[in-house]
């Protein structure tokens, strides 16, 4: 059966320098691109009640780092538990095979030859110069290559990222992320109001 998973990532009003719990740093932007509809889509805070339907909608969450950081971010708008969801965090993944812990980008440029568009810190400014759609375009910029990143996994098995060698494999095992069934039900997790 095919799943239909959405790529999440969200940018944040605040850094941890400011607060070191998850919960305080606030949603300044959130971007998902969902698999029922192949379209990416943006949620500024005062919408981010407008996302969650596609959270519960959802086969899997996926997403670069989400277990610690964006989920942890989005349970304080949530009034649902982020654990119900379905889960498959890349940067987990991968730092199981390697080791350690790999940026996105790292992957991004000795797998597809792209790189990100910026970084949180530039996001944090756009949201303070209220440069919305900077801030939009920036959020969706991430999600979509991850999921470009995600889709080259599922299509061929495997990842590079690079040594002082040169490029290093990583062998992943995603397709079942988008085959298959996830063992979970679908749950209406929110009120209709």
């Amino acid at each position: 059966m095919k799943q239909k998973p959405i790529i999440i990532d969200l940018e944040t009003k605040y850094t941890f320098r400011q607060f070191t719990d998850p919960k305080k740093l606030k949603i300044s932007v959130l971007a998902i691109y969902d698999y029922a509809t192949n379209q990416g889509i943006t949620f500024l805070e005062e919408e981010i009640n407008k996302a969650f339907s596609y959270f519960e909608n959802a086969s899997y969450v996926i997403g670069y780092n989400i277990k610690s950081f964006d989920l942890q971010v989005f349970q304080a708008y949530y009034p649902g538990n982020v654990e119900n969801f379905a889960v498959f965090d890349i940067l987990e993944d991968v730092r199981e095979k390697v080791g350690r812990r790999l940026g996105l980008n790292d992957l991004l440029i000795a797998t597809l030859n792209k790189r990100k568009t910026g970084h949180g810190l530039l996001a944090i400014e756009y949201y303070k110069n209220k440069e919305f759609d900077k801030l939009r375009s920036y959020c969706l910029d991430d999600v979509i290559l991850t999921k470009e990143i995600f889709d080259y996994g599922v299509k061929n098995k495997k990842i590079y990222y690079l040594t002082p060698n040169g490029k290093a494999e990583i062998t992943v095992d995603w397709e079942r992320y988008l085959e298959g069934d996830n063992g979970k039900k679908s749950v209406s997790l929110t009120l209709p109001f």
